[in-house]
């Protein structure tokens, strides 16, 4: 489905997913509610609309660091791969590598930076590049920074009916997925540069 160059539904449903899993909003919301309760009221708009802010400059000026320093997308795009892949095991085994616990402020941070657009998220919306177009990654990334607005407003309640269960059961579900899209990024952009380099 095609309305004009690069739009694809299918790429926008796949870099929403895959930016969701890596944002794990839902699988954050006892963190949410629990800075709530310590800085009171949080502004969710102000939170997603700087979240989403974030990813989208990071998007466009993230390949000009790279270009500066010398660095292509498809190495970017390993690298990502393999940041992608630890956060998949910290979901799936239940482990804390690397993660900010300690809250120095309310709606943009922790929530904005680094709960939502942390540098896992970064480095996914970047290393996405490689494969799919601008349009469908920014879409993808508004259309979590809409869930994101939902959730926050929300937080208490959706804490309530989901239970710690079910969020466990979901981190593990989309660890999973994260997995397997981890593997498929390194390999096809790993092949990418092995063709570029019997190319030169």
């Amino acid at each position: 489905m095609e309305i004009f160059d690069g739009f694809s539904f299918k790429e926008i449903v796949t870099s929403f997913m895959v930016l969701f899993a890596v944002i794990d909003i839902i699988g954050s919301v006892p963190i949410i509610v629990s800075l709530q309760q310590k800085f009171g009221k949080i502004e969710a708009g102000k939170a997603s609309i700087t979240a989403g802010a974030i990813m989208i400059v990071f998007l466009f000026v993230g390949n000009k660091i790279l270009k500066l320093i010398g660095v292509d997308v498809n190495s970017f795009a390993i690298a990502g791969a393999f940041v992608i892949f630890i956060i998949a095991l910290e979901m799936i085994l239940g482990i804390e590598i690397n993660k900010t616990t300690e809250a120095k402020a309310a709606s943009i941070v922790p929530i904005a930076f680094p709960l939502v657009a942390g540098a896992g998220t970064l480095t996914t919306a970047l290393s996405l590049r490689a494969e799919f177009h601008d349009i469908n990654i920014i879409l993808g990334i508004i259309l979590n920074t809409i869930f994101v607005y939902l959730v926050l407003k929300s937080a208490k309640w959706l804490e309530s009916k989901i239970g710690d269960a079910t969020l466990m059961i979901l981190q593990k579900v989309f660890g999973i997925i994260l997995l397997a899209i981890s593997i498929k990024l390194f390999t096809a952009n790993f092949a990418q540069l092995v063709q570029n380099y019997i190319n030169f």
